[in-house]
């Protein structure tokens, strides 16, 4: 997951950097909220967290330009500003949630959770393909009721394709959600998907992830007749 977080804060936007990284989310900070609409756009996040005190313009002008941009990455603002005009003001701005500082930790992550799941249509934390059990809360694999070990970064690349399953996603998508700019990020891309399939297939039998030549790769259910991948 790749989240963006426009905050003025040195120190706060550190912390929540901090507890990101410790969920394997891949972290963009920008410190003014011109940088935050510019990153917006550039790239693809899951999920941007924005704070509304910023030094060039609010929160609620950041969230005004996205919107007109048509950017329509789900928005949670972060904000001390604790005033019920100042949540209903937001939320009438296109945000999806608003969180008061100062707050707890897992309370974030459990928002940004909800939030991304809503946004991709899921009602459900967990994602089934075929024998495939994919837990988004708990950040489990199973496969008919036996767990599967993987590392982050394989966790990181099946979450990505289960939440957008049926849809291929393009090598550039794929890398911009796991690695950022990252150097060599390509090869270890291709290394991922290849130990993340092998795994999959070891458990099941079965071979779940779909490699579309020259563009990318997909998730499907074995089970399901291969049609052509819509693109993402």
């Amino acid at each position: 997951m790749r989240v963006l977080v426009v905050e003025d804060d040195v120190v706060t936007a550190a912390r929540i950097e901090i507890v990101l990284q410790a969920e394997d989310f891949v972290c963009d900070l920008a410190h003014r909220g011109a940088d935050g609409v510019r990153y917006a756009k550039l790239h693809a996040y899951d999920i941007i967290l924005l704070d509304l005190m910023l030094p060039d313009m609010d929160g609620y002008d950041v969230l005004q330009q996205l919107r007109e941009a048509q950017v329509e990455t789900p928005v949670l603002i972060l904000s001390g500003l604790s005033e019920l005009d100042d949540k209903l003001k937001g939320l009438s701005f296109g945000a999806d949630d608003f969180l008061t500082k100062p707050f707890e930790h897992r309370e974030l992550i459990a928002r940004i959770r909800a939030i991304v799941r809503r946004s991709k249509g899921l009602s459900q934390s967990t994602i089934r393909t075929g024998k495939l059990l994919l837990n988004l809360d708990n950040r489990t694999v199973m496969v008919e009721g036996q767990p599967v070990r993987l590392t982050s970064k394989e966790y990181a690349l099946l979450e990505l394709l289960s939440m957008r399953k049926g849809a291929m996603l393009s090598k550039e998508v794929l890398l911009d959600h796991l690695y950022g700019d990252e150097d060599e990020a390509e090869l270890k891309l291709r290394v991922f998907v290849h130990k993340l399939r092998r795994k999959l297939s070891e458990a099941s039998g079965e071979d779940y992830i779909e490699t579309v030549r020259g563009l990318g790769y997909t998730l499907r259910d074995p089970a399901e007749p291969t049609a052509a991948p819509q693109r993402a």
